[in-house]
């Protein structure tokens, strides 16, 4: 009998954790039961994804690098790489500014509801601490970010998920020093680096047998820690708009892919899915980026020579489901509360979305900070930040989710994109868990 393919797997876990939380959510003690004996095993998943995260990208990287055996090839995939990333990331801000300038959400929310969403959320510890991260970045200087990539310490950054520019800046400066040494000299280094991407790969493998037992663990917990539905309910226009973009950032993908990379559209997604998936459950590129490299690699044919870059600088700086959102939630709050927007306004958004989006973090939650430095950036007065955050934080954990899964789907359609225009697209190569089990069983 056929397996079931993991996609699948994973929907089902999906569907079943959402039916399962709401029903706990209509039991006594339910949610109790819920965050004590069944939030810990995603929260275990999700530590082992990012447990192996650094290691992969270490030896990924050195072994992409040191097999180009040419440094001009490298800088030719990181000029394209750059470029691509800024481009679509300026395409999703641009879908989100026509779309919520169009339909106008913001327009059709009550003084009540304002007035609801404010009492509840204004005070709130995860809004104000976003308001005074954002504070800490913009007070930093212009050139901060270029400052933040180089580690002064390797093992420190090696040590922290949250240092992945760092821990990317390390390893390119290594893997440049090996092939500058010579092929032979470089060879006992390469060997165990090779070695270790094949074992950390692997471990991908082995991990994501429980991804749909994961996947339940963590939308069940989702559901049970939702906020009031009445006020979901009243957001759900706002909801509509930026899902809408996210849609239409999906379809331009595909064409994308079906033009240029002259592949089927629908055989990318079902190859994808599994990382899409992990994305919307997690809401965390940097978690599910072993995967996406994983499907990426073996199951789309990307070579590990791009894939090893174009993927870890993807899920730190590439972040068009978040820059698309900044627009429309930008645009929604001040028409929320009355503050009028002009057109350099709106292009100001577009550049500021762009450079903050380089400078997040791939996690839970970074949306909401560089929400703040793009209201900032338009004049949106001080005293209402509060307010204007308060109004979309009942929705922001949702739709943190629907935009992970458009941040990896962009990673992934780029590194193809990048393959395709240096040759490195080849067929797929699917590794199995158990290939050499019969050997050691």
């Amino acid at each position: 009998m056929k397996k079931l393919a993991l996609h699948w797997k994973i929907l089902i876990g999906m569907v079943l954790g959402i039916v399962f939380g709401l029903i706990m959510t209509g039991v006594d003690g339910g949610a109790g039961f819920v965050d004590d004996w069944i939030k810990p095993l995603g929260t275990i998943f999700v530590k082992l994804l990012k447990l192996i995260a650094i290691p992969l990208i270490l030896a990924s990287l050195i072994k992409g690098i040191s097999d180009l055996k040419d440094i001009s090839k490298f800088r030719n995939i990181g000029l394209r790489t750059m470029v691509t990333y800024i481009g679509t990331t300026v395409i999703a801000i641009t879908i989100g500014l026509l779309l919520v300038n169009v339909l106008q959400p913001g327009d059709g929310v009550s003084e009540e509801t304002i007035a609801k969403l404010t009492e509840t959320y204004a005070n709130e510890s995860g809004v104000q601490g976003k308001i005074a991260e954002a504070g800490r970045q913009k007070s930093s200087g212009p050139l901060q970010f270029l400052v933040d990539m180089v580690p002064d310490n390797a093992f420190h950054a090696l040590s922290n998920n949250g240092l992945m520019l760092q821990v990317i800046f390390f390893t390119i400066l290594f893997a440049i020093s090996m092939l500058l040494i010579g092929e032979k000299k470089a060879k006992p280094m390469k060997d165990i680096f090779d070695s270790l991407n094949e074992v950390v790969l692997k471990m991908v493998d082995l991990i994501m047998l429980s991804a749909p037992y994961a996947v339940f663990a963590l939308l069940a917990s989702v559901v049970v820690s939702s906020e009031d539905p009445d006020l979901l309910i009243a957001l759900l226009k706002y909801s509509g708009v930026v899902v809408g973009g996210l849609i239409l950032m999906v379809v331009f993908y595909l064409i994308v892919v079906g033009t240029y990379v002259r592949k089927n559209p629908f055989w990318f997604l079902k190859q994808i899915s599994p990382a899409q998936l992990l994305a919307f459950s997690t809401s965390s590129s940097a978690a599910t980026l072993p995967v996406t490299m994983e499907r990426v690699e073996e199951h789309i044919g990307v070579d590990k020579e791009v894939s090893s870059f174009v993927l870890p600088v993807g899920a730190t700086i590439n972040m068009d489901g978040t820059s698309l959102y900044q627009g429309v939630a930008a645009v929604f709050i001040s028409q929320a509360l009355g503050f009028d927007l002009s057109f350099a306004d709106q292009l100001t958004i577009v550049l500021t979305a762009l450079l903050a989006s380089i400078g997040s973090a791939a996690v839970p939650g970074a949306g909401m900070v560089m929400l703040v430095i793009v209201l900032e950036s338009i004049g949106f007065p001080a005293d209402k930040l509060a307010i204007g955050l308060a109004l979309i934080f009942a929705v922001d954990r949702p739709l943190d989710m629907c935009r992970t899964v458009i941040n990896v789907t962009g990673d992934a359609t780029v590194s193809m994109l990048v393959a395709k225009s240096v040759g490195k697209l080849g067929e797929p190569n699917v590794k199995e868990w158990d290939d050499h089990y019969e050997e050691v069983k």
